[in-house]
């Protein structure tokens, strides 16, 4: 009887651990279908999102580039128009990612969980607002197409870092 107990008690705490939550989940792709992939899915082993630099001209986001921890990601896109740097304070993440494209991505705004809505480009073309599927997640990296401009953004949300000795 003790054997049975204790086989039925193994079974079920093995049927736990493979029925784990999923935490990671996917938003996009928004913008058109031109441009070269990219994509930031080895960056986040560097740390959480720490700083967004993206480069605007007067139609579109034209470039991309992400700090994860304290290492910056490769630069995507192309090269004219203004570049802005904001920073997000230590703790702070990203909790939706809200914006404008038609063939390319005219418009990106970050919100944070401090409340902080960091905006760049022009208001103008079809909505899209981003947000995790799961509770308690942020966004961890960016993917998209880019050329001269950035064609298209996708976005992928998972856990905060529970450990970052970088940031």
């Amino acid at each position: 009887m003790l054997t049975v107990a204790l086989l039925a008690l193994l079974c079920a705490s093995a049927s736990a651990n493979a029925i784990q939550a999923r935490s990671s989940s996917y938003s996009g792709e928004y913008g058109g279908g031109g441009g070269k992939r990219f994509s930031h899915s080895g960056n986040q082993l560097d740390g959480p999102i720490t700083a967004l630099r993206v480069r605007v001209n007067n139609y579109y986001i034209v470039g991309l580039q992400v700090r994860y921890g304290k290492v910056w990601s490769d630069y995507v896109g192309g090269r004219s128009g203004d570049l802005e740097e904001i920073f997000l304070h230590p703790g702070e993440s990203v909790i939706q990612v809200s914006g404008k494209y038609k063939r390319y991505l005219k418009k990106v705004v970050f919100a944070t969980d401090k409340g902080r809505y960091l905006a760049f480009g022009k208001d103008s073309g079809t909505s899209f607002n981003a947000v995790p599927l799961h509770p308690n997640t942020v966004l961890r990296f960016i993917s998209g197409r880019s050329g001269s401009v950035i064609d298209a953004i996708g976005l992928h949300w998972d856990v905060y870092p529970s450990i970052c000795s970088s940031c």
